[in-house]
């Protein structure tokens, strides 16, 4: 027993565990999706976080050392974010002959993910700091933290809104999607993309690859549209 807890004790510091533990919770994650025949309500990105949290959770262990080894996959995003160019490039002509389209659905979508946030927070009784956390929740997390922190708001509640956003886009978002009977894939994926970044661009490339390539354009204009819109809207309006 006493060889049991050591050797925990010496997994649970090392990097690799970590590293480990982030790698199988998301293959579990993934396992239980496919046998779910895909159920968006079994979205793997969630089942992970549900699964790392509760083992962190158990024994005590403080984000700090986890990221240490959880650092790896961190590193990983930004080639694989990258990586969105090939489908995009092989798009590329159904993209240039949509621009205007695109140009207006993407305006339309980051203004309206602004001002419902801000309006349904503010008749919950929202301060200006909850405010400008919450507002940009619809743009990838390293842009949304920055306005969030240059409009006065707290960062950190930032990066989990805009995962809980992520999360709950790619659950509900094709449901939404097909209640509204919108069927092309390059606007499912514009919507998608638009409203829930990374993690509805990878539950969009899951999908059709057409609409994968669409939500990753509508996730990187959408945050260049967010950064340039929101801090004139907040100035105007605060």
């Amino acid at each position: 027993m006493n060889n049991l807890q050591e050797t925990w004790v010496y997994l649970s510091a090392s990097p690799l565990f970590h590293l480990t533990l982030t790698l199988v919770a998301f293959q579990a994650a993934s396992w239980l999706f496919e046998r779910g025949g895909r159920n968006p309500l079994l979205n793997p990105v969630l089942g992970a976080v549900l699964i790392v949290v509760a083992v962190l959770v158990a024994t005590g262990t403080d984000y700090g050392t986890y990221f240490e080894g959880a650092q790896f996959v961190h590193f990983l995003l930004g080639p694989a974010t990258v990586s969105l160019a090939i489908p995009l490039y092989r798009q590329w002509h159904r993209v240039r002959a949509s621009a205007l389209a695109i140009t207006v659905s993407l305006l339309c979508g980051s203004l309206t993910a602004i001002v419902s946030a801000v309006l349904v927070t503010r008749a919950l009784g929202g301060g200006s700091e909850i405010l400008a956390s919450i507002a940009p929740k619809s743009v990838t997390a390293p842009v949304a933290m920055a306005i969030a922190e240059e409009l006065g708001g707290l960062p950190s509640l930032t990066a989990v809104l805009v995962i809980v956003t992520g999360i709950l886009g790619a659950m509900f978002g094709p449901l939404l999607l097909d209640l509204a009977r919108i069927r092309g894939w390059p606007a499912r994926g514009l919507a998608i993309g638009t409203a829930s970044h990374g993690i509805g661009t990878a539950r969009a490339l899951q999908v059709n690859e057409t609409a994968g390539a669409f939500a990753g354009l509508a996730m990187g204009l959408n945050a260049l549209a967010t950064a340039l819109l929101l801090p004139i809207l907040w100035h105007l309006v605060f």
